[in-house]
């Protein structure tokens, strides 16, 4: 009985050798000065708006994007989220209450059914 290649192991070997890289040219940077003259050295990162909200598998993915200037589309039914559920703290109206929590679980069950085809998908 033979074994078959792993099919990921090509896949790990490239990963590594980038990490690896990527190790090379932080250490370059940090011996240079580079790293240290950076406004930020040393300190915490702010806190992105919104990362407590994401749910955990999609923070870093969704981060990356961002970082990239390509926003995923989900991350406006997020943001409308915050948007509605701001709007339904500072309601005082029970019809408009009403209205608010209708168009927030709407919006809930969309983004839920986009979440889970993209866990379906294997996308992210």
């Amino acid at each position: 009985m033979s074994s078959s290649p792993d099919p990921n192991a090509h896949r790990n070997t490239l990963l590594r050798a980038q990490d690896d890289a990527i190790a090379e040219h932080l250490a370059a940077a940090l011996r240079s000065g580079e790293l240290q003259s950076a406004e930020s050295f040393g300190k915490p990162l702010a806190p992105d708006a919104g990362w407590d909200a994401t749910p955990l598998e999609f923070r870093l993915p969704f981060k990356i994007l961002k970082n990239a200037e390509l926003p995923p589309p989900e991350l406006a039914l997020f943001h409308e989220r915050a948007a509605l559920r701001e709007q339904l703290e500072a309601c005082s109206d029970d019809s408009g209450r009403h209205a608010l929590i209708a168009r927030l679980a709407e919006l809930e069950q969309r983004l839920a059914l986009r979440l889970e085809g993209l866990r379906a998908s294997g996308r992210l």
